[in-house]
């Protein structure tokens, strides 16, 4: 599992932008008590979370991050890759479970599909697989 991942999907960086703008804007309100100091760990847990929330597309597994922990699904126990109403993609695995895929949209996922070496499907047709 020490392998790099063929590729690195991230939320978008205003997350990390608007964290930052959170943070600056919460100082004057803590400055004006050691009461509402806690006030800061909001913004800081926001940017934790949008540095570290994403998916890793390796080979032979994907491994999705949260806030805290994360799951490593192997590319076998992926039945579809979805895109919901929203543009989301979401996967759904052979026992039925589906797992959002965070960073994965629409618009990102011909190029995710391409990194591990598959086709993305066309009009309901089934992807087709090189593995």
């Amino acid at each position: 599992m020490s392998q790099r991942p063929v590729l690195r999907v991230r939320k978008s960086g205003t997350a990390l932008v608007a964290a930052v703008i959170a943070f600056v804007s919460a100082v004057p309100l803590a400055g004006a008590s050691w009461a509402l100091t806690p006030v800061l760990l909001i913004p800081l847990a926001v940017f934790a979370w949008a540095w570290r929330a994403g998916t890793d597309v390796y080979p032979d597994r994907l491994r999705v991050r949260a806030l805290f922990g994360g799951n490593v699904v192997p590319w076998s126990r992926i039945v579809e890759l979805a895109p919901d109403q929203r543009g989301r993609v979401s996967a759904l695995l052979d026992n039925g479970n589906v797992i959002r895929l965070t960073g994965i949209t629409r618009d990102n996922l011909p190029v995710v599909l391409e990194a591990i070496g598959q086709t993305p499907a066309t009009d309901g047709e089934p992807a087709a697989t090189e593995q």
